[in-house]
């Protein structure tokens, strides 16, 4: 990917991309994204204008509620799609189909089955038929290395 962008002329150096990405974000007039680093993946947040002052708002409302009162969504919430897909299997083994339900998806996507495979590689998920991956009745669980990462993740 970076090459492309390089010959595009969208970057200039290799290794300096999230630099230009926020200097050309400034110079839009648009609020500085925000990156976020899993184990196998990368993610950039884009927010207009007018999402970030929504953003920012719902935050001030945020902190001057009573502590009694119930958030919306907890913090603890995985944005990412690895960090999803662990947290789907913090209490229960799932299959690929019943992880592209639980995400919304209609069908398991390349994209999933990608990320399931890297976890996998990873040693954050694993198969509960290890002799026989491509069973139908395959599902994965946690293992305690994605629960640690699932823990460092909560704490952030």
């Amino acid at each position: 990917v970076a090459q492309t962008f390089y010959r595009r002329g969208i970057i200039e150096i290799w290794g300096r991309g999230t630099n230009k990405i926020i200097e050309l974000t400034e110079q839009a007039g648009l609020p500085t994204p925000e990156f976020e680093s899993y184990t196998g993946e990368f993610l950039i947040r884009f927010r207009s204008g007018k999402a970030a002052l929504r953003a920012r708002q719902a935050g001030s409302r945020a902190e001057s509620q009573p502590e009694s009162q119930p958030e919306s969504q907890p913090e603890s919430q995985p944005e990412s799609l690895v960090m999803r897909i662990i947290y789907l299997l913090r209490d229960q083994r799932l299959s690929k189909s019943q992880i592209s339900t639980f995400l919304g998806q209609k069908m398991v996507s390349g994209r999933l089955r990608i990320v399931i495979k890297d976890l996998i590689q990873n040693g954050m998920i694993e198969y509960t038929i290890p002799d026989k991956p491509n069973s139908r009745l395959q599902k994965y669980r946690i293992t305690p290395a994605g629960l640690a990462e699932l823990r460092r993740f909560q704490q952030q």
